[in-house]
């Protein structure tokens, strides 16, 4: 296995680091009053998700672009095109990202440069141009992934762009290195690595180790240490323990080649420590077919069998077909080299399987690729069709417009003065009416909001019991999610629901959890017999602070967990107490801090502001008080008190 070594646009980045551009941007955007200072700060958030979360980075790219097409804005409508195909590649979806390349393309040609700066839109091609090439390298579709990108570095180097041609150069190499012309790769590296090293490039670690590995091909070994060794101090520079583990593992193969046994197991038992502490399944795999390989060269049988043994066991867990081949084919020469006939034959049967398995999943993979490559073909051509078109039209408007521009100067000059009263008199009554529409739609749009996380986890717990055999499980599962979805549509048009609704689809909700955590705590929601059955409450205010009691509270005990759930009224309050027993807030801060891909919430930010609301319109005390219990100086758990002003469902 090879490490992945296309660069996506973007650098290494420090995950804190990232999290305080991200924070500073989200508060720029609640801050501006500029239409299109927002359009530009909602592409650059979901730039920066590109380092963390595709999916945030989707949803702020699609933010942006229906600003930036409302409002004519097609320099922030292209560059949110390209956020959008980058985004698409992460995910995997290559059709789409190809189709949102093209658009960016075609968006950022369509610009007059007498309008925006010229240096602006060929950069905005030359991504788009170097976006495509990374889809069809990563579809495998290498000569056409070759001529994006050349298009695409040519663009840079006439910008005189090094950082953005250094990604290109690399990303050449790599199509070159595919194709097994090796010089060509060589060349193309060398070319990233020194622009990359004359700016300090993080990624120069990468691309050195690309140029080494070439070298070892080339029985170059001198040479390749070198460029190992320069590596090194990069990789240390700037960790990135995945390409780290393949730098061992790429030094282990180069020591064989040395005979220098002990040096090459040595860089193999630092690529195992190295995978293990990221969880690298993928990687540790791989090495174990490394050790496997080296030890049944070195005759010792049971060292290979037991390394090979591993890499299955890694490979099936997460299923990489390519591995799971190799590992068989190996344990099938252990076995032979160790005379056991009958045993070699059976793993060589199962190798036989699974080579036939890659070679069905390679062939659909190509007949997808071929009708992706089709239609792709087919749209570029209908949009060289559609811009001669469009210039032939431009030229004709450009004539017509000349001959209307005399009389047109006219009828404006006398409508002007007409047009200045109405228009006068017509802004200040839509003014007022877009004022009352905002709020409404306003107050609307913050109850509508549901986790989509809770969703699609519901979906894969119900994926989980049916792959489990978990039928019955996965029926009942399905069958409360539907009556929790039900409820939510239901309910979410309105802005006030029956007590009863809500505690009805809490206990449901609640259910649900309990069975995707495999009964992990238990709850109970008490409603206090002096609320009258028309007693309301807006929906899905209550949901999140028991999501957050589940998921940061019990959940991460080691000992089953308690959530209690109350309801009490006064003369002119709904009172509603949420208390679980778990770890506590500043534990669950702490775990949050701990956990790379945390994502940040904004479940309590809109519950805030739906309270300022609900107060402002009923004028009456709507608030929430969050506390950590504690009991002889130890945490004990978390209490949540929501108070709601008292209101009636109207008959």
């Amino acid at each position: 296995m090879k490490l992945k070594s296309i660069l996506l646009f973007f650098f290494f980045i420090n995950l804190h680091a990232q999290q305080n551009v991200l924070d500073s941007l989200q508060l720029k955007i609640n801050e501006t009053t500029s239409v299109i200072e927002r359009a530009e700060l909602l592409n650059a958030l979901s730039d920066q998700y590109k380092y963390s979360d595709p999916n945030e980075m989707l949803k702020y790219g699609e933010k942006a672009l229906q600003l930036a097409k409302n409002n004519a804005f097609k320099i922030e409508e292209g560059k949110a095109y390209l956020n959008i195909g980058t985004a698409y590649i992460i995910l995997g979806n290559y059709e789409k990202s190809l189709d949102h390349f093209v658009w960016a393309k075609t968006v950022f040609e369509g610009i007059e440069t007498t309008s925006q700066p010229a240096k602006e839109i060929t950069q905005g091609i030359a991504k788009a141009y170097g976006g495509m090439g990374i889809v069809f390298s990563e579809q495998s579709s290498y000569d056409k992934a070759l001529q994006y990108y050349l298009i695409s570095a040519k663009l840079y180097e006439e910008l005189k762009d090094e950082g953005q041609t250094s990604k290109i150069y690399n990303n050449i190499g790599v199509v070159y290195k595919s194709k097994s012309l090796d010089e060509k790769a060589l060349i193309y590296f060398i070319k990233a690595k020194n622009i990359q090293e004359k700016f300090q490039d993080p990624n120069s670690g990468i691309t050195l180790t690309n140029i080494a590995n070439i070298y070892v091909k080339q029985n170059k070994l001198d040479e390749a240490f070198e460029n190992y060794t320069a590596a090194k101090q990069y990789l240390d520079q700037y960790p990135n323990p995945r390409a780290l583990g393949e730098w061992y593992n790429n030094l282990g193969a180069y020591y064989v080649l040395r005979k220098d046994v002990a040096l090459a197991q040595e860089n193999w038992e630092k690529a195992i420590t190295t995978f293990e502490r990221i969880d690298d399944s993928f990687g540790l795999a791989d090495t174990y077919l490394h050790l496997a390989q080296f030890h049944l060269d070195q005759k010792e049988d049971n060292k290979a069998l037991r390394m090979a043994e591993t890499a299955l066991k890694l490979a099936t867990k997460i299923n990489v077909l390519e591995q799971k081949a190799v590992s068989e084919k190996l344990l099938s020469d252990i076995y032979a080299q160790k005379g056991e006939v009958s045993k070699a034959l059976l793993h060589y049967k199962k190798f036989s399987v699974v080579k036939d398995s890659l070679t069905k999943e390679s062939d659909i993979r190509k007949s997808v690729e071929a009708a992706m490559n089709y239609e792709f073909e087919k749209k570029e051509l209908l949009q060289k069709e559609a811009n001669s078109k469009r210039e032939l039209l431009l030229k004709e408007k450009v004539k017509t417009t000349r001959t209307q521009l005399l009389f047109g100067a006219l009828i404006v000059l006398l409508l002007a003065g007409i047009g200045f009263l109405i228009y006068n008199r017509s802004q200040l009554k839509k003014t007022l009416t877009l004022q009352k529409e905002l709020a409404e739609y306003e107050q609307k749009a913050l109850h509508l909001q549901m986790n989509p996380h809770f969703v699609f986890n519901c979906l894969g717990s119900i994926s989980s019991f049916i792959v489990q055999n978990g039928t019955d499980s996965a029926i009942k599962y399905l069958s409360k999610f539907s009556k929790l979805m039900r409820l939510t549509l239901e309910y979410s048009k309105e802005s006030l629901i029956p007590i009863d609704k809500e505690i009805e689809s809490l206990q449901n909700y609640l259910e649900l959890e309990q069975l995707r955590f495999n009964n992990k705590f238990n709850f109970s929601i008490q409603k206090d017999s002096n609320i009258e059955d028309d007693v309301a409450l807006p929906p899905l205010l209550i949901q999140p602070f028991i999501e957050n009691a589940i998921i940061h509270g019990v959940i991460p005990k080691k000992t089953q967990g308690v959530i209690s759930i109350d309801f009490s009224v006064t003369k002119t309050a709904l009172n509603c107490v949420i208390i679980d027993d778990g770890v506590g807030i500043n534990q669950s801060l702490k775990n949050k801090e701990n956990f790379v891909l945390a994502h940040k919430s904004m479940a309590l930010d809109i519950i805030k502001k739906r309270l300022e609301m609900i107060a402002e319109v009923t004028d009456k005390e709507a608030s929430i008080e969050i506390e950590e219990l504690t009991k002889d100086a130890k945490i004990i758990g978390t209490k949540v008190v929501l108070t709601l002003p008292l209101q009636y469902i109207e008959n």
